[in-house]
């Protein structure tokens, strides 16, 4: 049975509403996303201030001053509710049954609005929060990834760790997260998307009594992207490891580019599962590596097209030489076959996604917030089946050769051969 589009309602503080109803579902799922993010976040100093406000809204509101009174009462209606910041958005959702989804959305409503960011909290929760960005520095699969990014979108939000940094962490004030959280925290800033067994007109009295008050804002944009000039090629984080982590990228395409679809196909193709090019080529045939993986990311303005892999240093040099290769090889003829597994692969992602209501919520609401056509699954697989093997070889050349390739790397090699490799050097 196809899933329903989602029933939109905009308050009339400019806060938007979807509602999916899922008659067949046992549970619901409330996700609330605002326009808050690295992408907001200006200026370095600035780095990692909708994070640390994210971990604020669950230290105390003026109806629960201390944060066990949130844990509780979420405990108490046996649900679960968590957060997460990205580059573009912040999102706060919850998992309940059906009967308690006034509850989940009256505590989610009071952190949004009310919530009382006191300076002991703060300095609390500043030394977890550096403890967080310590974690970072113990794993090298995290660290390469932020490097990476630093080396693709130099100087910019976007390729600044989400997190921060230690030093903005530390400098961070009270009254810089008071006025960010005013300011940003706004219904003109918010989507409320719902998902699960629900009727959409109790919905909107629950959604209303929770937010209809709130009042409207003058909210900060996000910062747009900036072509690159003259980025590094190559960024070393020289550290005594077991493995070499690499992690190499290429500017992809944005959230609303067509192309998308033949991207994300493409990248099953090079690396994602055991039949894929790369995994086939570095782990079966040559035995360079245990994990090898690619994957792409999207945003509003930009995109990359990313490949991972972990390997001995006695070998990185060499491994690096031949990832490139494949990737340089990307652009040769695309199999008939290697698409239609690709397809399937994409299919059956989506489709298993659509039993879980906090997948579907996600979906819809992450969308809205980000201004992005609201496409219902059916859509997207649509959009996928109908990608061709001309499409595929066209945004292969578009992607591989159109820019770049970037390296970031952690672990003990030679920085100089690595870039050689990578260059095709001999």
């Amino acid at each position: 049975m196809p899933l329903a589009s989602p029933q939109i309602t905009t308050l009339a503080n400019g806060l938007r509403l979807l509602v999916t109803p899922m008659p067949y579902a046992r549970s619901v799922s409330a996700s609330i996303y605002v326009a808050a993010g690295s992408r907001y976040e200006a200026t370095p100093a600035e780095g990692g201030l909708s994070h640390f406000l994210e971990h604020l809204l669950f230290k105390g509101t003026e109806r629960r001053p201390k944060p066990l009174d949130i844990s509780m009462e979420i405990d108490r209606i046996g649900g679960n509710i968590n957060a997460a910041t990205d580059r573009e958005l912040t999102v706060y959702y919850a998992k309940v049954t059906p009967e308690y989804l006034g509850g989940a959305l009256d505590i989610m409503g009071d952190m949004l609005r009310n919530s009382l960011l006191p300076e002991h909290e703060i300095e609390r929760e500043r030394d977890v929060i550096l403890e967080e960005l310590a974690a970072v520095e113990d794993s090298p699969t995290d660290q390469v990834g932020v490097l990476l990014d630093g080396t693709l979108w130099p100087g910019q939000p976007h390729g600044r760790d989400i997190a921060g940094t230690e030093e903005s962490v530390e400098a961070l004030t009270p009254e810089a997260i008071r006025a960010y959280y005013h300011r940003q925290y706004v219904p003109n800033a918010t989507v409320v998307s719902i998902a699960g067994a629900v009727d959409p007109a109790e919905v909107r009295d629950m959604v209303g009594r929770a937010f209809e008050e709130w009042r409207t804002g003058n909210p900060l944009r996000w910062v747009p992207n900036r072509p690159p000039a003259g980025s590094p090629v190559l960024t070393l984080h020289d550290k005594d490891t077991e493995q070499v982590h690499l992690s190499f990228g290429l500017h992809g395409v944005a959230a609303d580019d067509e192309d998308r679809y033949a991207l994300d196909l493409l990248s099953v193709i090079l690396g994602e599962g055991m039949s894929s090019r790369l995994f086939a080529r570095l782990r079966e045939e040559l035995a360079l590596c245990y994990d090898i993986h690619s994957y792409i990311a999207t945003l509003r303005d930009c995109g990359m097209f990313g490949v991972y892999a972990g390997v001995d240093p006695e070998r990185a040099v060499e491994a690096a030489r031949e990832i490139a290769k494949e990737l340089a090889r990307a652009c040769r003829p695309v199999g008939a076959d290697e698409l239609a597994r690709a397809k399937a692969v994409t299919r059956s992602r989506t489709q298993l996604r659509l039993e879980d209501t906090r997948s579907i919520s996600a979906l819809y609401g992450s969308q809205a917030i980000l201004n992005l056509p609201l496409r219902t699954p059916e859509d997207t697989m649509a959009r996928s089946a109908a990608v061709t093997i001309e499409d595929a070889e066209r945004v292969a050349v578009r992607v591989m050769r159109g820019g770049t390739l970037h390296v970031a790397a952690v672990g003990p090699v030679d920085g100089a051969a690595l870039e050689a490799a990578v260059a095709g050097e001999p």
